[in-house]
């Protein structure tokens, strides 16, 4: 195994760790916490939502320094204190300190997830970063397989606590030394082509056009279905009285179809026009939220429907995180990608907040969450036609004979 290979190896193992004990931990410890801490579902899901929050926030700043060469120092940082922020858990004792410890895990979020890695690899390796991406999010994608029902066994055996401050420990002995090993050795920033008054002006132009905005509606609409879904999950199967082997198997098994349409996607798309497979795999999702919306009404076929609901979100969410990664640069602007998808920070930051706590406003406790999910759907809707408007208005006509 040569060097980038290694690099690219370790750096799936860390997002592994960083999504399963951070990102899919809520769901699981939501409950326990409303119970302890005698919250209601909404002041719970706050938590999660200002996590997301400050994640987004984060993601220039923390985009910044990794474009200056500090890549090492920024994910072995963030490992560091998502190990602090896990172990805080231990001695919360109130809405305060939940809120707390969940804005430093979101910052965490923004040094060791996707963004940060994504970047890494396109700085290393320039004429092959999408296909070192799709590789990173191989085990990225097992993390809800992995980590779901570990943390059901730790939070069993060991009580929430014990379970989220034990994983605080695999951060401080795996991932920060990963990143503090493999990191090593960081590109130069390259040399800006144009003057900073170019450059701005250049990015102004793009900022206005139909494209960015109508790409940046679909980037931050999907974002927003995807992320308002996995912090109710549990609770939300649970609604639909399944037995709780199903309530912990069924999120768990999302990563592996996740990994399985990634390996799809990794092997054939070459052989499949990549702005069809960008129109076809956003579907998905929406047609994914049906199913779980009609499963209570289908009688014996009820538990069928729901595994159906995960194959369709699973597939699609899988391919979406390469459908969203690339859109910008397919179609808007290459020069300027890092620039460009920087600026959708801020509404990325609003939109990921806002979804988990939205799907937590929209439970009624006669109506669970069906009225969420109808909206869910809606909003997926929406943000597949503004993807195909921008595809129609950016890809080269067919010529006329």
């Amino acid at each position: 195994m040569n060097a980038d290979a290694r690099l690219v190896g370790w750096l799936s193992l860390a997002q592994l760790i960083s999504w399963g004990s951070i990102f899919y931990t809520f769901t699981l410890i939501m409950e326990p916490i409303e119970r302890e801490l005698g919250l209601d579902r909404v002041e719970s899901s706050m938590a999660f939502s200002i996590a997301l929050l400050v994640e987004g926030l984060m993601a220039y700043p923390v985009g910044r320094l990794i474009d200056r060469g500090h890549e090492r120092l920024v994910m072995t940082s963030g490992s560091i204190l998502a190990g602090l922020c896990l172990l805080a858990h231990g001695w919360i004792g109130g809405r305060v300190g939940l809120y707390c410890a969940w804005a430093g895990l979101g910052a965490a979020m923004a040094a060791v997830l996707y963004a940060p890695a994504f970047a890494v690899v396109t700085r290393r390796f320039p004429s092959d970063f999408r296909r070192a991406i799709i590789t990173i999010t191989f085990l990225g994608g097992l993390a809800s397989t992995v980590f779901i029902p570990l943390t059901a066994w730790l939070n069993t055996a060991l009580g929430w606590r014990s379970a989220m401050m034990a994983l605080a420990v695999l951060h401080w002995l795996v991932c920060a030394p990963l990143h503090a090993a493999v990191l090593r050795g960081a590109p130069r920033p390259a040399a800006l082509p144009k003057s900073n008054a170019a450059l701005a002006s250049s990015l102004s132009t793009h900022f206005r056009t139909a494209p960015f905005l109508l790409i940046g509606t679909f980037v931050v609409l999907m974002m927003a279905v995807t992320v308002a879904l996995p912090a109710h999950m549990v609770s939300l199967l649970r609604g639909h009285e399944l037995d709780e082997r199903w309530v912990i198997a069924i999120p768990a098994s999302i990563g592996a179809i996740q990994v399985l349409g990634r390996l799809l996607l990794y092997f054939f798309e070459r052989h499949v026009n990549v702005h069809l497979a960008n129109r076809l795999i956003p579907c998905l999702i929406p047609l994914g939220l049906l199913a779980l919306l009609i499963a209570p009404l289908t009688g014996s076929a009820h538990t069928s429907i729901v595994l159906l609901f995960v194959a369709l979100w699973g597939m699609g969410n899988g391919m979406l995180t390469i459908v969203k990664g690339t859109a910008i640069a397919e179609y808007v602007n290459r020069e300027h990608v890092a620039s460009l998808n920087g600026a959708l920070g801020l509404p990325l930051a609003l939109a990921r907040s806002a979804a988990p706590l939205g799907l937590g406003l929209l439970w009624r406790p006669d109506g669970g969450y069906a009225l969420g999910l109808i909206v869910l759907v809606l909003i997926s809707v929406c943000a597949i036609l503004a993807l195909v408007i921008a595809q129609r208005l950016t890809m080269p006509k067919p010529t006329q004979t």
